[in-house]
């Protein structure tokens, strides 16, 4: 007996070593052996020993568990017990950060510790086995529900009191009873005077009604395209929207019911990188009796490079607009390829003059078709003026035998437009091969990525402001200026994608807010041609601090040692760090934002400003024209080319020395887990006073995320990419959806909090806008889905009131 019980002690090994052990020990082993391989990559890089430590230590032991003996299994419980303290010294009480260094491995002790129970036949080896599982299982629930609260921070506890601040808008609309234009006026406040749904009782919205659009991909390839992104308008009793594929379509804005359909034939072969039509213009032609065809008309640009005008009230096209009720913007551009110049976003109408700018297919060719901006007479779909940067003196189309210059910046998202003053602003993007400045002519570096504002009766430039110089990160301009007063004067709020929140005088471009300089670093392939140092903003910014190693993450302790890797083999020397071809480098921010396309909102009551924002890095590097060639990167319509697919992931950029691959959010091939630590996107309120924040949050759960694609379903707000905007309404409430969660929200303006919520039948990246009639204010969003987000495509609009 006293021989038995010397075989069975804590520390021995039993009589026979069973398969729970031996199963359980070679798990832990195996994870050891890549943590220690990994671990001392790492640490030649310079980066944390803890993962060869811990590596090493599990390997030894998992061999001592497959050999039977006990002390493998106090040994890995000390490994647990060392990385807890190791884990809040490196993140503290950062309860997301902590995921991926305590949960994994606190899990594995669970069956470690039971399989310590059946290498001995110790008494209480249960209760020491089970009491300790649930103590691990105690760990576990107290870090996710830490994750799970996700509450806002209140920097500044004091809301400005509404009616303050006046604020009368330039655009010469109002919203209300109507939501007259994609920004909600020309002004792009995003914001209602409407207050029948309100904080205290927007908790009991319901749904009022649902639409199908019709409008869905016609093959799985095609699907890969998808992205709505449409925000409709609602006129007198009828609300007018476009869909991914350029049909309109006007309902009861009641009931949803359909009142006309008009299809203008939108080719697969036209969708660029996305399908997407953002919205559309309603006019109401001076002079024209109510009763006279096209007296109020609806105008769209399409994904083929039309603008298409129809009877407001018929949906007929209009014999009156350009040819049969369409005109070609890709006159005098030259040969353009199918998918190569698109309208995804409203024109903007301002004196009667359709202000239209495009997208350009980005990453294909330097000497892609111009970026050339266009003015379009609202009533007869004529040409009035046209903007071409390289050629300022040609007011018209192009002299005969010339073409608008190839590869200047283009204008691929909304404008603003000042219908007192005569300007119209436009957010500028680069030139064609965002990723290398080599090869730009002087006009181009100094437009490229401004604000430009243009004269909209002769179309030449006004001023302009210069975000970044000589950009080579895509961080164009994608969100329209939001048209303000600001202590007098007017102005403009003009967000970024780095993060940088100006406001200008919209009169003069002058900074009204203090811009700053920060040292920029100058290497990368064309060290020469980066500026020592970049503008920002002094005055707000939502850019966060630089990466760190630390603020590595993933799954598991494994997947964030790879990112770790990665992160210190890539060339970052901060903000501003340029593409190489030798090696990868972050961009932090990501092209993604920052602000994007969704804009910002103004409360213009109160003074304050709603901005969701994104919060990813990049992986990028520049790939060597041999090597692009071996592995068939070619533009599109040319070799094996491509539709859809993520912007910048193996695009050739021809006629340059480099095409660009980018991993756009730095996601792990495997799991496909994000390599930074959550969150990844956030919306904030700011006090346009002072610039301070009042509050700031995570927006988006990670519900419909998880590793290996397969949603986790957890209610648990971690803070997710977000495209598209808010609205913020007189009942002090802001309406948001825009996250990958396919959630569509009610935030407090007050204090940021949640105070409603509703699962969208597919995802919601759009602005929604709110309205009233017959006496009862909606909610209406179109859920359509993204193919780039990742969210289910689509076709409902969705329409919300109080019962």
């Amino acid at each position: 007996m006293s021989e038995l019980r010397k075989t069975t002690s804590l520390f021995g090994a039993g009589p026979h070593p069973g398969w729970t052990s031996r199963v359980v020990g070679a798990v832990v082993a195996l994870i050891g052996l890549v943590l220690a391989i990994g671990g001392a990559w790492l640490g030649l890089l310079g980066g944390s020993l803890y993962y060869l430590l811990a590596g090493v230590a599990m390997v030894v032991a998992g061999v001592l568990m497959v050999r039977g003996r006990m002390l493998g299994g106090w040994l890995y419980l000390a490994i647990v017990v060392v990385t807890v303290p190791w884990a809040w010294w490196e993140v503290g009480a950062n309860a997301w950060a902590q995921v991926p260094r305590i949960i994994a491995p606190v899990v594995l002790l669970v069956p470690v510790l039971l399989a310590m129970a059946t290498m001995t036949i110790r008494q209480g080896r249960w209760r020491f086995a089970l009491g300790g599982s649930a103590i691990a299982l105690a760990v576990l629930a107290i870090d996710l529900s830490a994750a799970a609260s996700g509450s806002p921070v209140t920097i500044q506890t004091a809301l400005p009191p509404p009616g303050t601040r006046g604020m009368a808008d330039p655009s010469g609309q109002q919203t209300g009873a109507d939501w007259p234009s994609y920004g909600g006026t020309g002004s792009a406040r995003r914001f209602s005077p409407l207050g029948q749904i309100n904080a205290s009782n927007v908790g009991k919205l319901k749904r009022a009604w649902l639409i199908h659009t019709g409008d869905m991909p016609s093959s799985p390839a095609i699907a890969k395209t998808y992205g709505a992104e449409n925000t409709p308008l609602k006129i007198g009793d009828s609300l007018y929207l476009c869909t991914p594929k350029n049909i309109l379509i006007a309902l009861n804005a009641a009931n949803g019911e359909q009142r006309w359909r008009h299809d203008p034939n939108v080719s697969d072969k036209a969708i660029p990188y996305t399908a997407a039509c953002r919205g559309v213009v309603y006019y109401a032609v001076p002079g024209m009796a109510a009763d006279q065809p096209c007296a109020t008309r609806v105008i769209e640009g399409t994904l083929d490079a039309r603008l298409i005008a129809v009877d407001a009230r018929t949906g007929r096209p209009c014999a009156d607009f350009g040819t049969g009720g369409q005109a070609d913007i890709k006159q005098g551009m030259g040969n353009v390829r199918w998918g190569y110049v698109s309208i995804n976003s409203p024109p903007t109408l301002v004196r009667g003059i359709l202000v239209v700018g495009h997208q350009v297919l980005d990453g294909q060719d330097r000497w892609a078709p111009s970026g050339v901006i266009q003015g379009f007479d609202a009533r007869t779909g004529k040409l009035r003026w046209a903007w071409d940067m390289m050629h300022p003196d040609w007011n018209g189309y192009p002299p005969a035998g010339k073409e608008w210059a190839r590869g200047t910046p283009n204008m691929w998202t909304m404008a603003s437009g000042d219908e007192q003053l005569g300007l119209v602003y436009l957010p500028m993007g680069n030139a064609a091969a965002d990723y290398y400045s080599g090869l730009r002519r002087p006009e181009e570096n100094r437009f490229a990525t401004s604000l430009v504002a243009l004269d909209v009766t002769t179309g030449k430039p006004r001023w302009h402001f210069q975000a970044v110089r000589k950009d080579v990160w895509d961080y164009d301009f994608g969100a329209q200026a939001t048209l303000i007063d600001y202590k007098g004067v007017p102005a403009m709020v003009l967000p970024s994608k780095q993060g940088d929140i100006y406001i200008l005088d919209r009169r003069t471009g002058r900074p009204l807010t203090p811009v700053g300089e920060v040292r920029a670093p100058q290497i990368g392939v064309e060290p020469q041609q980066r500026a020592a140092v970049q503008p920002v903003s002094l005055w707000h910014t939502l850019r966060k601090r630089d990466l760190t190693e630390r603020d590595m993450w993933g799954m598991s302790p494994i997947d964030q040692m790879v990112c770790r890797i990665q992160f210190r083999r890539a060339s970052y020397k901060g903000f501003f760090t340029p593409p190489e071809a030798d090696r990868h480098s972050i961009e932090y921010p990501g092209y993604n934002g920052g602000t994007d396309w969704g804009g910002i909102a103004v409360d213009p009551q109160r003074g304050v400003i709603v901005a969701n924002y994104n919060d990813m890095p990049n992986y990028v590097r520049l790939v060597p024209r041999a090597e692009a060639n071996r592995r068939g990167w070619a533009p599109r319509n040319q070799a094996r080319g491509r539709i859809g697919g993520a912007e910048g992931a193996g695009d050739p950029q021809a006629n340059t020395p480099y095409a660009i691959d980018v991993n756009a959010g730095w996601r792990l091939p495997f799991t496909g887990m994000l390599c930074k630590q959550p969150p990844y996107g956030g919306i904030r309120a700011i006090d346009m006073a002072t610039g301070k924040t009042i509050w700031d949050r995570p927006l988006g759960e990670a519900r419909t995320n998880g590793p290996f694609g397969i949603p986790s379903m957890l209610p648990i707000t971690i803070g997710t990419p977000n495209n598209g905007g808010s609205v913020v309404t007189a009942g002090g409430v802001i309406f948001v959806a825009a996250a990958t969660d396919n959630l569509i929200r009610a935030i407090d303006l007050r204090t940021g909090k949640t105070l409603w919520k509703d699962v969208l039948p597919a995802g919601g990246q759009a602005t929604p806008i709110t309205y009233e009639v017959n006496g009862k204010q909606y909610l209406v969003i179109y859920a359509g889905g993204h193919h780039f987000m990742e969210t289910p495509i689509g076709d409902e609009v969705v329409a919300y009131a109080l019962p």
